[in-house]
This record gives structure tokens, C-alpha cells and sequence, in this order.
């Protein structure tokens, strides 16, 4: 990470972004979560009238993705940042307009959602940040239809050779970074089933996938 994506991203609050440079950063993030963000993807099998909800949207590329494999469906993006939802709204204005897509303000603490409303529920590169992960995860178990699969996807996990630069943010920014037994137990613990925890070989990756 180099002198001034440091700056940027501490200027723009990945914890939440605000401001010129939490655009810039946010736009960093739809681009670097890429290639992780679709790894993760093919862990969901997608049926055309899925409904589908993105905890922590950011920018708002993986929203665009799911949109792109949901037809009769819906997709739902939630983000406690207003910047965040702002820029989501933007990226996935087409979808909005046919009815498609819908971005909301709302934290994972209390999800404005019924009981068992979604198929499937994926969360990319923010469960660093949650506040209460345990309790968090029980409220999207809370949502999450009978049979429906959760992903919490991260490009670091706990058991990878991290660098100096992933150990340093991970300090400076206070991630919450579990090990991959960790994970398992977290899940577990909110009451999924059939917990697996995915890696990629060659990469830091993580994958951790609940069913309910």
C-alpha cells in the first residue's frame, strides 16, 4: 500500500467512509475486492427469483454482480454509511429504476428486514468492522430464509501469511480478523448449519459459508 492510499484511506474511514476521500477510497475498494468477490460468488448457486441482501454494499459492485444473475428476484444493499449508500445508489441506478435493486441506511445491529426474508446473504470485506460479530451473525440468521446461505467473504483471515502492511492495518484500524476455526465457531454458534470455511490456495482469502 503506498504513501498515499494510506492517507486516502485513513482520511476516508473504511470503518465509515465519508467524504472526498472515502469516494476515492470506496472506488479503490469496488476494484481491488474484485477478483475476491467473485471467487466468493461462485460459492452461491443464484436462481432467477432470489431475493438477496448485501450487508455493508460499500460502493456497490457486488450488488451490480448479483443484479446481473437475478431476474424475477430482488437485490437489497444495506450500509451504515451514508456516503456508501449514496455511491451504491449510484453505481446500480439502472437496477433501482426497474425495481431490481433497492439501498437502504441500516446497520447490522438491527436489520430492517422480517424474519426468513432472504435466499442468500453476503457480507465482503466488512465483518472486520462489525460491532458485536456474535450477536450480528444471529441477526442475520435472523433474515435469512429456511435453507437460505450466508457468506462472509475477506481477503485476509487469521491463519494466512499476513505481511507487515496487512499487520499494520489490522492495528491501525482495529480490524476483527478470525482465524478460519474461529470463524466456524462464530457461525456455528448463531445457529447455522453446514458451516464451511473456504480458503483459496495462493491467496489470503477467506470464504466462511453458513446454511440455515
Amino acid at each position: 500500500m503506498n504513501e498515499k492510499k494510506v492517507s486516502v484511506t485513513e482520511l476516508g474511514n473504511p470503518r465509515k467512509p465519508h467524504g472526498e476521500a472515502g469516494i476515492e477510497m470506496l472506488d479503490g475498494m469496488n476494484k481491488r475486492h474484485y477478483a475476491v468477490t467473485g471467487w466468493a460468488l461462485d460459492f452461491f448457486s443464484f436462481n432467477a427469483n432470489d431475493n438477496v441482501l448485501d450487508i455493508g454494499c460499500g460502493g456497490g459492485e457486488t450488488i451490480h454482480r448479483i443484479a446481473e444473475n437475478i431476474i424475477g428476484g430482488k437485490v437489497i444493499g444495506v450500509d451504515y454509511s451514508p456516503l456508501s449508500v449514496e455511491l451504491s445508489i449510484k453505481r446500480n441506478s439502472e437496477f433501482i429504476e426497474c425495481g431490481k435493486v433497492s439501498i437502504t441506511e441500516a446497520s447490522v445491529e438491527k436489520l430492517p428486514f422480517d424474519d426468513n426474508s432472504f435466499d442468500k446473504i453476503i457480507t465482503v470485506e466488512s465483518f472486520y468492522f462489525w460491532p458485536d460479530p456474535q450477536e450480528n451473525l444471529k441477526e442475520v440468521y435472523r433474515v435469512l430464509k429456511e435453507d437460505g446461505k450466508f457468506l462472509i467473504v475477506a481477503d485476509i483471515n487469521g491463519d494466512a501469511d499476513l505481511d507487515e502492511a496487512d499487520l499494520e492495518g489490522i492495528k491501525k484500524y482495529d480490524l476483527f480478523n478470525p482465524t478460519l476455526e474461529q470463524f466456524r465457531e462464530l457461525l456455528e454458534n448463531s445457529g447455522f448449519k453446514e458451516v464451511n470455511v473456504h480458503t483459496k490456495p495462493g491467496e489470503k482469502w477467506v470464504c466462511a459459508e453458513g446454511n440455515k
